[in-house]
């Protein structure tokens, strides 16, 4: 296995999707599970490609797990939940990508942040309102709709 040596810490470079490396630390880098695997199994040479994200996402997502693996080795619980409420407060798209992303890299802290997030967005919100957050066009044709209406008005209470 090849990697650069930092102050004794080791290195792994991550390749993007669009070509862009990134010097990471082994012990923020194994924030991935999928990373995780390819260093236990061997599988790591001098770049690991990860070809399902951009770099803008993949910046993003190394900043999350820099700050978590900082923040596990200072216990410091606060300033973490500060961080990841401005850490998400982003637009749809770049959340999206950021779902994506985490659940490639299977970055379970992270996918379940930002999912929380979604939801958030959409909790109390009424079906047409949702549609709308996610540009969802209404296929129902207004007799099917009043149909699953009554069929499930436990959802529309």
């Amino acid at each position: 296995m090849s990697s650069l040596e930092t102050k004794n810490k080791k290195m792994l470079i991550l390749r993007s999707s669009d070509g862009e490396e990134f010097a990471i630390q082994e012990n923020i880098a194994v924030k991935s599970t999928t990373i995780k695997n390819m260093v236990e199994d061997g599988c790591v040479s001098n770049v690991i490609p990860v070809p399902n994200v951009d770099a803008k996402t993949l910046a993003m997502v190394i900043e999350y797990c820099k700050k978590h693996a900082e923040a596990e080795a200072e216990e410091a619980a606060s300033e973490l939940k500060k961080f990841n409420s401005e850490f998400l407060d982003k637009g749809q798209e770049v959340l999206y990508d950021l779902i994506m992303a985490a659940n490639f890299l299977d970055v379970k802290e992270l996918l379940e942040a930002v999912c929380q997030k979604v939801a958030d967005m959409i909790k109390g919100k009424k079906p047409d309102q949702i549609r709308k957050i996610f540009n969802i066009k209404n296929d129902f044709t207004p007799e099917e709709e009043e149909e699953n209406r009554k069929q499930n008005s436990w959802a529309f209470e």
